[in-house]
C-alpha cells in the first residue's frame, strides 16, 4: 500500500492528563472505540464507586413520545433517549426539580435522579416540565467493579468535567460537539473515520 493511503493512527493518539471517573462527570467515547452500542457516545456518569458504575447515554434520541412509555403521562414534548443496554424495560430520569419531587436522589450540582413519578406528572400538567429541566432514559449503561477503570486505561473512554447546566440543556447531546469542548488538540478526533478499515 502506498504511504499516502496509510492511516496514521498516532495522529489520533493525543496525550492528556486523565482524570478519574466520578458521579457527575461525562464519558466521551474515544474515536477508536468500535463497540456497536457505545461507538461515539457521550455518557453522563451518575454513579461510580467500588461496586461499579452507572450512567446514561446523552446522544441516542428515540423518536417516541413520553406518553407512549409512561401510562397516563401528559402528552408533552420531552425527548426520550436510550440510556444504555442494561434493563431496557426500565425508565430513569434526571431533573433539576430537587426536593420538589419527593424521593429524588441528588447527583450534585443541582441535578437529581428519579423520584415520585406522580409528582412529575403533576408538574408536567402544570406546564413546568421541559427539555432543559428533565431528561428521560430507557435502560442504562452499567459497569462492574473496576471495569470502567480498565476501559479508560485501554483508551476506550475519556473522562471530562463539563458544567452541569450544559448536561441538562443538551449541550453535550452530540459527540462531535462534546469533543470540541475538550480543546483544539482533540479536533483531530472528529475526522477519525468511523470505519478505519475502509480507508
Amino acid at each position: 500500500m502506498a504511504k499516502g493511503n496509510e492511516l496514521n493512527i498516532d495522529l489520533f493518539d493525543i496525550k492528556y492528563s486523565k482524570i478519574p471517573p466520578k458521579g457527575g462527570r461525562v464519558l466521551i467515547a474515544q474515536p477508536s472505540l468500535n463497540d456497536p452500542f457505545f461507538k461515539r457516545t457521550v455518557i453522563f456518569l451518575v454513579e461510580h464507586d467500588e461496586n461499579g458504575s452507572m450512567g446514561f447515554i446523552l446522544n441516542r434520541k428515540l423518536n417516541i413520545n413520553l406518553s407512549e412509555i409512561i401510562i397516563d403521562f401528559p402528552d408533552i414534548d420531552i425527548e426520550v433517549s436510550v440510556g444504555g443496554p442494561v434493563s431496557p424495560d426500565m425508565v430513569n430520569f434526571i431533573h433539576t426539580f430537587g426536593d420538589e419531587i419527593p424521593n429524588s436522589f441528588p447527583l450534585g450540582n443541582g441535578i437529581f435522579m428519579n423520584g415520585d413519578i406522580n409528582t412529575l406528572k403533576d408538574l408536567a400538567i402544570a406546564g413546568k416540565v421541559n427539555n432543559k429541566n428533565l431528561k428521560l432514559f430507557i435502560g442504562y449503561s452499567g459497569w462492574g467493579p473496576k471495569q470502567l477503570e480498565k476501559e479508560i486505561n485501554e483508551d476506550s473512554w475519556l473522562v471530562a468535567k463539563f458544567p452541569a447546566r450544559g448536561i441538562m440543556k443538551g449541550v453535550y447531546d452530540n459527540w462531535y460537539f462534546a469533543v470540541q469542548q475538550l480543546g483544539k488538540k482533540f479536533k483531530v478526533w472528529s475526522i477519525y473515520p468511523e470505519n478505519p478499515t475502509l480507508n
